[in-house]
């Protein structure tokens, strides 16, 4: 679990994003290898009202949303999303504060009361994905207003959920290969090194992550893609249609702007206005 940690660090379409209205904070120490962090607003504010775009960051989320001026509490789980979405800027005025906890895909099962096999879609009810965190959480969020009062409120539950005995080596096997070739292997090479069939495969994937490896592989693709876009000065189109095993130049840049709905440039500059 800790070597997935130190390979591989999902981000947002925003990594530079720091502020009231979305921080991003990392776990204490026994959480890490499980959370990938805690998000959200700083303090309770109206929404602003700006463009902003949802990634595959190959993560699941459980999203909790206070409305102090409705004077109610809602919460949400969200499975794997496999494409882009961006939401549109609104005049809402409420007063809202969004606390968020996001679990590494292969991770977030383990919180879970059950898996993903008959999972359909990406949104859900949090007690369909873990009662017991949803009554730890629920009646306590709304009177803590900070964004560091939920995080303090929400690690024990989240310990005491956690059953890492539910940990499948085969799942940890294909996920580190998967990583290690960049998101570039064949599931036969997978199966290959995992020593398992591609139907165990299929459903070892579909029961702990809730997509095929095949579909998860390609996301990890992608989102490698997009942190050495984002992150590295000297991004090179050409050296990343080798290093991520895309026929050619227009096949990387279509199957970017398909999961990220922007071209390269455009995402960049789009993280970057967002600093």
């Amino acid at each position: 679990m800790q070597t997935l940690l130190k390979m591989y660090r999902p981000i947002t379409g925003t990594p530079f994003k720091n502020n009231d209205s979305y921080r991003e904070i990392l776990p204490c120490g026994a959480l890490a290898p499980y959370i990938r962090c805690f998000w959200g607003t700083n303090i309770p504010a109206a929404k602003e009202g700006a463009a902003d775009i949802v990634i595959p960051d190959t993560c699941m989320d459980i999203v909790f949303r206070a409305n102090y001026s409705q004077n109610k509490l809602s919460g949400v789980f969200c499975a794997i999303d496999e494409s882009s979405c961006i939401s549109k800027p609104d005049a809402e005025t409420d007063i809202t504060a969004v606390f968020g906890i996001r679990f590494y895909a292969w991770t977030a099962v383990l919180f879970s009361d059950g898996d993903f096999s008959n999972v359909t879609g990406s949104r859900f009810c949090i007690e369909e994905f873990s009662q017991k965190i949803r009554a730890a959480l629920e009646p306590v969020l709304f009177d803590i207003p900070d964004l560091a009062g939920k995080i303090s409120a929400a690690e024990k539950p989240l310990l005491e959920t956690l059953c890492t005995s539910r940990i499948n080596a085969d799942l940890m096997n294909g996920i580190y290969y998967m990583l290690s070739t960049n998101g570039r292997a064949r599931i036969s090479d997978i199966c290959g090194y995992t020593a398992v069939s591609e139907k165990q495969l299929q459903r070892i994937f579909k029961s702990n992550v809730g997509i095929s490896p095949k579909t998860f592989s390609s996301l990890v693709r992608y989102q490698l893609l997009w942190q050495e876009a984002v992150f590295s000065k000297s991004f090179s189109a050409l050296d990343a249609v080798e290093k991520y095993g895309y026929t050619d130049q227009s096949h990387m840049l279509r199957d970017f702007k398909r999961r990220h709905l922007m071209t390269v440039t455009e995402a960049v500059k789009f993280a970057d206005k967002n600093r």
